[in-house]
């Protein structure tokens, strides 16, 4: 399959720079996979698409301050994105702003030191710091908001990304991208789900690289997923499982639900409850557990792309982004969202 296939072109004004005023706010597109119809509607409505006895699962990751602004000896800025602590005073780590050729850097950032080491294609970096690094990045960090949102002020963020590039239920601190999808529901709207009589179970997957890195090679099949965390209590999967064996619908939340079930539930249930997962969805997969989904607009050539693609059809899914589109709807992270039924 070609990855050519799951390309689109999208204006740069359709691409969502700040979050809907109110999270329920945002615009659903519902697609009915049997029937193969689509609706508009606001995400407010999704009670009317959703059914007693359904189980709703959440990814309940929380995404942390993980971009720092390193300033060099000769005052230029380094962008540091932390992708996965190493030791208490070390994190592997994607640098901008690096010249070529340059295997070692001390920058400071705020009043801390630093070093900087490439290591193949990535690098990691040490702080020079009695303490734990955790309390450098609470006091420096930013979020790690996508390079797509480009503001007046640069990609810097302020108080609006720390409260909405989060979800409301957000609990298990190690995202360095958000569950997106999940950016739509509100407390109050959690709560009139569950008066509904439908279930909710969370679930963890700190997403990292292996979500938000563009598929390169020609052939999907050739591409090779970033191993992401995982892990879920016994409780949660036996609940999970016993949904699914009463015929009840499991409605997964975001791709990262979905690939936490499709591993988990791997071989008929045997996969450990913690781990990691290199699980690529792409079209021609058969899916397990999960019955309906709720995604946002990806971009072209992405991993969550294709995972869509598998569960809608890919014709379907393109089909979909183009009448998105032709309705004004708001793409990507801080974008409107789906519902895939």
């Amino acid at each position: 399959m070609r990855v050519e296939e799951f390309d689109y072109f999208l204006p740069k004004e359709m691409i969502a720079q700040y979050p809907a005023e109110e999270r329920t706010s945002s615009r659903l597109l519902v697609f009915n996979r049997e029937k193969g119809t689509i609706e508009h509607r606001y995400f407010q409505d999704i009670t009317d698409f959703l059914r007693e006895g359904d189980l709703l699962v959440l990814n309940d990751s929380k995404v942390f301050p993980a971009r720092l602004m390193g300033k060099k000896s000769s005052g230029g800025a380094v962008d540091i994105l932390l992708v996965e602590k190493t030791a208490p005073d070390r994190w592997s780590c994607l640098v901008k702003n690096a010249k070529k050729g340059i295997e070692k850097l001390t920058v400071s950032i705020g009043d801390q030191r630093t070093v900087l080491t490439k290591e193949g294609p990535s690098w990691s970096i040490r702080f020079l710091y009695d303490g734990d690094s955790d309390d450098i990045i609470r006091q420096y960090g930013k979020m790690p908001l996508p390079p797509y949102i480009k503001r007046n002020n640069g990609n810097g963020n302020g108080v609006v990304d720390f409260d909405r590039y989060q979800t409301v239920y957000a609990r298990q601190k190690g995202s360095i991208a958000a569950p997106t999808a999940g950016f739509h529901f509100s407390e109050e709207l959690i709560s009139a789900i569950e008066k509904m009589g439908v279930q909710i179970a969370k679930i963890t997957l700190h997403i990292g690289i292996g979500t938000f890195t563009l598929i390169k090679s020609p052939d999907v099949e050739e591409h090779i997923m970033h191993q992401e965390y995982y892990e879920l209590d016994e409780t949660i999967k036996k609940q999970i499982r016993q949904a699914k064996d009463e015929g009840r619908r499991i409605v997964a939340c975001g791709t990262s639900a979905v690939r936490t079930l499709e591993t988990v539930f791997n071989g008929n249930g045997g996969a450990p409850l913690c781990g990691n997962t290199g699980l690529f969805i792409y079209p021609g997969y058969q899916f397990k557990m999960v019955d309906a989904l709720i995604t946002n607009f990806h971009l072209p050539r992405s991993t969550p792309l294709l995972l869509v693609g598998a569960f809608a059809g890919r014709d379907a899914l393109m089909k979909c982004y183009e009448e998105a589109k032709e309705n004004g709807y708001r793409f990507y992270s801080y974008g409107d969202s789906m519902l895939i039924v």
